[in-house]
């Protein structure tokens, strides 16, 4: 669920993230969803040339051209958007859904279930010797939709422009801007090679890079104000470009002409339609209409696979995100490792994963890390701590020891009398983390502290997290490198004092420092196995210091129907994961490999 000096994470970025914990159906600033009608397209293609561009488009409604579902339209949802704008901006903050990752293409792509990058517009790349310069061979026989060649002055272009052009969204603009850039210039030196020099190393910063999306310098240099550009009738590399049905509920995207991969897509379409309520989308979902859903369902064989048990599938893999329990350690006793540890013997993670997770998920280890790490995972995490044990007899000799003795009422106070009593933070609507909220209450009340929940919609908790003004929340570690992972959870490099927002990490606030030397480390190389090496350190030194206690892998959700398509990733056929990430800019979204391996029957 949320991301820099620093990977790139604006705080609509992070909201994404977040939501996309409970599916791709729960409500989202980053979806694309708008209040307001907008125009039906006519298909044709015109170049983005003001702040707000409207194309002069005929206004049919989608059924008037589109293709019916079921020949070569794969139909696609979401549950809370109501209408859809017409915006198929790249650059802003809320894209419409079909923008990033269909019609826009980054670079490569991090595969989180075979743990490695794939060449998608770059064919490969290769670090410096002094890992100061990065250099990106591309495809050489892409095109744009609209048949220019795209060249590697599109992809220098692309990353320039965030130092041009004031206002834009997208990783470049943590590598780019501001005082913690970190590349220096970008230049194609020929058609197919795009060279990155670095003001400092930072080998982390690959993932941001891969994660951009390319635009084509033809069609964005005459833009005066990219930020605001509506761009109605995009012209993009990716396999879907074409907008030829658009109206506030429902539009369609169809195949790019162009297209650089021989053959692909393999069908015409792919339909968003917008139903306005969770129950809406999942009965549109159990009843067929639907081809690709990322939402969590409780009881899925029941509710969704029994359904249709022929065509009906999910897959459910542990290689995202790390559901915590933050602490604020600027509170008594959290700041007392010791009294961290107590806490979370005191913690059922079975429970959690069983009853919260309907059991698609299991306890987390000490390592804070989930299967989408699997290079850099230690072969055995009980060798660095056991404190993700459920303990309950160690949780209260931990406590005692700490000073916490327990009242007549059978609850604890700090020496000094007060009350052992917290709040809970968590978001209104996140079904699986307020049931296990409430288990973390059962289980904490049983060794003496007493806790209570309180919800809030999503924006004001980012908020309350990203000030550190809580005493406990449900939170993620995510990231697509240990890097990014274990800076965002302990690095004092992104410390703030309570009340100052911090949009990266460190919710927390740790302050112990005993990480930012490995994190030093492991930026300032690109040797694989000596990273794997530093990475190792870095996960004892969170098996140390517990500075967040790990609950369980958020399972990266994902149903498939096959009745008009085949092709889908399974679990025996897992060439990549299935949760959408529809707006997903780290690099990790599985979209285009799918839309370019799925067929139509």
């Amino acid at each position: 669920m949320l991301k820099r000096t620093v990977s790139f994470l604006t705080i609509i970025m992070v909201l994404f993230t977040l939501l996309a914990a409970c599916g791709d159906n729960t409500p989202t600033t980053a979806s694309g969803g708008a209040t307001t009608a907008a125009v039906a397209g006519s298909g044709s293609t015109t170049a983005a040339t003001g702040s707000a561009t409207v194309a002069s488009v005929a206004t049919t409604g989608v059924g008037a051209t589109a293709t019916p579902a079921g020949k070569g339209v794969l139909t696609l949802g979401n549950g809370t958007t109501s209408t859809f704008s017409r915006n198929f901006n790249p650059f802003v903050s809320s894209p419409l859904f079909l923008t990033m990752n269909t019609i826009y293409e980054p670079l490569m792509i991090y595969n989180t279930v075979k743990g490695e990058l794939m060449p998608w517009l770059a064919t490969g790349y290769k670090w410096s010797a002094d890992n100061k310069q990065l250099t990106f061979t591309l495809q050489n026989n892409v095109k744009w939709s609209d048949g220019q060649p795209f060249t590697a002055k599109d992809v220098a272009f692309t990353f320039n422009l965030f130092k041009n052009k004031p206002g834009l969204q997208g990783p470049s603009l943590v590598a780019m801007t501001g005082n913690n850039a970190y590349v220096e210039s970008v230049t194609a030196t020929d058609d197919t090679t795009v060279v990155f020099n670095f003001k400092q190393v930072f080998t982390p910063g690959l993932y941001d890079i891969i994660g951009q999306m390319i635009v084509p310098e033809h069609i964005w240099k005459d833009v005066a104000d990219p930020s605001k550009a509506t761009n109605d009738n995009p012209v993009g590399t990716g396999p879907f470009t074409q907008v030829t049905n658009f109206q506030s509920q429902a539009y369609q995207v169809d195949k790019n002409p162009n297209y650089w991969q021989p053959g692909k897509p393999y069908f015409q379409s792919i339909r968003m339609l917008a139903f306005g309520s969770n129950d809406a989308f999942n009965l549109a979902l159990a009843n067929g209409q639907i081809d690709w859903a990322s939402t969590y369902i409780p009881k899925v064989e029941d509710v969704y696979v029994a359904k249709k048990p022929a065509n009906y599938g999910y897959w459910f893999p542990l290689t995202g995100q790390m559901v915590v329990l933050a602490l604020n350690l600027t509170k008594k006793p959290f700041d007392d490792v010791n009294v961290r540890k107590a806490i979370s013997y005191a913690l059922n993670r079975q429970q959690m994963a069983t009853v919260a997770e309907s059991g698609y998920t299991k306890p987390a280890d000490v390592t804070g890390l989930a299967e989408g790490q699997p290079k850099f995972k230690v072969a055995d995490p009980t060798k660095l701590g056991d404190w993700t044990n459920y303990n309950v007899a160690k949780a209260n000799q931990l406590l005692d020891a700490a000073g916490l003795k327990k009242g007549s009422n059978g609850m604890r106070t700090l020496p000094d009398g007060t009350p052992l009593k917290f709040t809970l933070s968590t978001v209104n609507g996140f079904t699986d983390w307020i049931a296990a909220s409430q288990i973390i209450v059962q289980n904490l009340k049983a060794v003496g502290i007493d806790v209570s929940v309180t919800q809030t919609d999503a924006a004001a908790w980012i908020g309350l997290r990203q000030k550190g003004q809580f005493d406990m929340t449900i939170s993620l570690m995510n990231g697509s490198n240990p890097y990014i992972i274990y800076r965002n959870a302990m690095s004092n490099t992104l410390l703030k004092p309570v009340g100052e927002a911090t949009v990266a990490g460190n919710f927390e606030r740790y302050s112990g420092g005993k990480a930012d030397d490995l994190l030093t480390q492991f930026a300032g190389t690109s040797d694989e196995a000596k990273q794997k090496e530093i990475a190792g350190q870095l996960q004892q030194v969170f098996a140390d210091e517990a500075p967040l206690l790990p609950l369980f892998p958020l399972p990266q959700w994902y149903e498939y129907n096959t009745t008009n398509f085949e092709g889908f990733p399974t679990k025996d056929n897992p060439y990549i994961a299935g949760q959408r990430g529809d707006n997903s800019q780290d690099g990790t979204s599985p979209i285009l490999p799918i839309i370019t391996t799925i067929k139509p029957k």
